[in-house]
Formats: C-alpha cells, sequence, structure tokens
C-alpha cells in the first residue's frame, strides 16, 4: 500500500511539475543571437534552435537560406512560467534586436531572419499583440513594429551543428563581432535574471 501511495504521489508531483513548464517560438535573426541570450535567463530550462513558419517539410539550413520555403529562423524556449513568464520572454525579445525591420537584422536579409513570434495559445497571442500595440502607442521604437504573430505551425528543429552555437564556437568571427555585442547588452538591461 505505501509502495502505491508513493507512486501516486511521484506522478502528482511530476504532473504539477509539468504544468509549470511553458514553451515559447520567436525569431529576430539568426538564431545563433536567439539562443545565446535566452540560454542565459533563469527560469528558461532549454532553448532549442530551428525553423517555422514554411512550407516545405524537413527543411535543412541551406534550404531557409535560400529564402524558397518560407521558413523563419526560431528559437523554441522551453521555461518555467513561476521564474520567468511569457511577458518577460517578449520584453527580453523586444529589447534584443530591431523589431522595426521588415526581414533584416543587421547584415542578416531575408525572410528566414524576420521578425515573429508564433504563438502556442489564445493566451500568447493576446499577450503578444496588446504588448506591440502598446509599445507602438508609446513609440518605444522610432519606428513601427513589424513583428508577425502567428500560430505555431511545425516547428522543425535545425542540425546538431546550430544547437549551442555561440556556446561552442565563442571565438568564430560571427560570435565575437555579432554575439558577444548582444550578450554584453543583456548583461546590462537583464543583469538580475541571468543565470549565475
Amino acid at each position: 500500500m505505501k509502495q502505491i501511495l508513493l507512486l501516486i504521489a511521484i506522478w502528482l508531483n511530476l504532473n504539477a511539475y509539468s504544468q509549470m513548464k511553458e514553451v515559447a517560438t520567436i525569431g529576430g535573426g539568426c538564431f545563433w543571437c536567439i539562443e545565446a541570450y535566452f540560454s542565459n535567463l533563469q527560469g528558461v530550462e532549454s532553448v532549442v534552435s530551428g525553423y517555422s513558419g514554411g512550407d516545405t517539410e524537413n527543411p535543412t539550413y541551406k534550404e531557409v537560406c535560400s529564402g524558397n520555403t518560407g521558413h523563419a529562423e526560431v528559437v523554441q524556449i522551453t521555461y518555467d512560467q513561476y521564474v520567468i513568464d511569457f511577458v518577460d520572454i517578449l520584453e527580453v525579445f523586444f529589447a534584443m534586436h530591431d523589431p522595426t525591420t521588415l526581414n533584416r537584422q543587421g547584415a542578416d536579409a531575408g525572410t528566414q531572419y524576420r521578425s515573429v513570434i508564433f504563438y502556442h495559445s489564445s493566451k500568447q497571442k493576446e499577450v503578444a499583440q496588446s504588448m506591440i500595440t502598446e509599445m507602438n502607442k508609446l513609440n518605444v521604437f522610432s519606428n513601427p513594429i513589424v513583428t508577425q504573430v502567428e500560430p505555431l505551425g511545425e516547428f522543425y528543429p535545425a542540425e546538431d551543428y546550430h544547437q549551442d552555437y555561440y556556446k561552442n564556437n565563442p571565438s568564430q568571427s560571427y560570435c565575437r563581432f555579432v554575439i558577444d555585442p548582444k550578450m554584453d547588452k543583456l548583461k546590462k538591461m537583464f543583469k538580475e535574471r541571468l543565470k549565475e
């Protein structure tokens, strides 16, 4: 009897823990950058680079980079909603990229680099649209936000060599010249939210 009660208690705890986890899927330029800064936030359990929003099944990096598949480079973030919530995720997202440039982030140009939020629920959709409306009203940016808010379709994880790219390739020139400055900005703006 004690073993059955113990198993029930374990199941209840695991079920409660799984309900704390949420998933967000966003894109704002090269996924190497986005993965790097979200991986460092408290409450973020995993960040997977991948592709979403296109028509081709199981696209490759080369196919997505051609701009012909319709996919965006995105990250899928699994996080503990009791440590960091969707509003926090979007606050960092909007602060760390330029949501006012259509299909471009810095030198990266094409629809695969578009600013996009692929929502997983009606609540995420409402939060994203409300934030964009409010930021536009307050003129947070000098130009209107062009971030797309779309339902999540299929998410395809990117090839293995794209995962943890910044962590695994810190001396690569893109990491040093593009991602390092973003990480410095993250440390200044969101110092209290970073993992130790």
